[in-house]
């Protein structure tokens, strides 16, 4: 189904300024990944979401503390906008103990249960049988819960993803699935490699609602959202959303994105959806430049603090070799 423009649920103002709290904080985030990784501060592997900013953000104001969502290596987005503490977060980057999980995960893995950010997967499209396991654990109990499957356009090409729509169809599950479609999948071009032109067609063959959505408009995002994750509450069954957007960068830091068109990134990054958004709240007056700006600078000095606290961190020793591998005994 496609969204109508006169059905669209519209964002409050303290939403839209959420979001772009959100935005900018992964903009940020992007910016400093990106210097401390080429400074040789962290060694890691990076892969950017910058121009999919407003797809998470526009989720994120949707979903309770406790809500879940489960994301991919390409994900870091993703976790900023549920929640999970970026020191933690970047401690984790940088392989420290203070990290979500001690330092043994790695950018790829970061988990965060508390925020509800339930794994992060190196495996394309295996969010997605994950989010619909957590989904069922959610119906059984009976806790209201949704669960978020973030995955993208590659993954829908793979078993996992028909299995887990058709699976969280028949059992009615509260959980979206949401493909970020960034138009490549690691070096191949969407058109090249998946026989339909929607994915979000897709969705027909489950009996469950297909939305097509530009991923970069902040009020068609919120809305797709809105109505899947409030459709999921409800017990009335699982969505698929298909957010179209743009990777600005290669498929990982240090990939030149020689494979994709100049004009299309031209063009892309023309329509940055960041700026675009700073400039849609001031023309409505929803913010002034200096609300912004004090924004954007409160987001820039989290980013920095994280990092530092990060370096600052031991790092995991070898008694934690064998730990977290297999159940321990508690004491008394």
């Amino acid at each position: 189904m496609e969204l109508q423009a006169g059905n669209r649920a519209r964002p409050s103002d303290a939403d839209l300024l959420e979001m772009y709290r959100i935005v900018v904080t992964i903009l940020k985030n992007d910016e400093h990944s990106h210097r401390v990784i080429k400074s040789g501060r962290v060694i890691a592997p990076y892969y950017s979401p910058r121009g999919q900013e407003i797809i998470p953000a526009a989720i994120s104001v949707n979903l309770n503390r406790d809500d879940y969502i489960c994301t991919i290596y390409r994900g870091t987005h993703d976790l900023i906008a549920k929640g999970v503490p970026l020191k933690d977060m970047w401690a984790e980057i940088a392989g420290r103990t203070t990290g979500t999980c001690k330092g043994k995960g790695g950018p790829m893995h970061i988990t965060h249960p508390a925020s509800g950010c339930m794994v992060t997967t190196g495996i394309v499209g295996s969010s997605m049988p994950i989010a619909t396991g957590l989904a069922w654990a959610s119906q059984i109990k009976k806790d209201k819960r949704v669960t978020i499957a973030n995955f993208g356009d590659g993954a829908s090409n793979i078993g996992a993803f028909h299995e887990s729509l058709n699976l969280a169809s028949v059992w009615k599950l509260p959980v979206v699935f949401v493909c970020q479609n960034n138009l490549y999948s690691e070096h191949t071009k969407f058109a090249n490699a998946t026989a339909i032109d929607k994915i979000s067609d897709r969705a027909a063959a489950y009996s469950m609602p297909g939305v097509h959505v530009d991923g970069n408009d902040p009020f068609e995002m919120y809305a797709a959202a809105r109505e899947a994750i409030e459709r999921a509450r409800a017990g009335e069954g699982p969505t698929l959303i298909e957010a179209m957007t743009f990777r600005f960068n290669g498929h990982l830091l240090g990939d030149a994105s020689g494979y994709i068109d100049k004009q299309e990134m031209a063009t892309a990054k023309a329509a940055d959806p960041v700026p675009r958004f700073r400039k849609l709240l001031l023309e409505e007056g929803i913010a002034t430049d200096e609300q912004l700006t004090a924004v954007e600078v409160a987001a820039d000095t989290a980013i920095r603090e994280a990092i530092d606290y990060a370096l600052s961190g031991p790092w995991p020793g070898r008694e934690e070799l064998r730990r977290d591998v297999y159940a321990q005994e508690l004491s008394a």
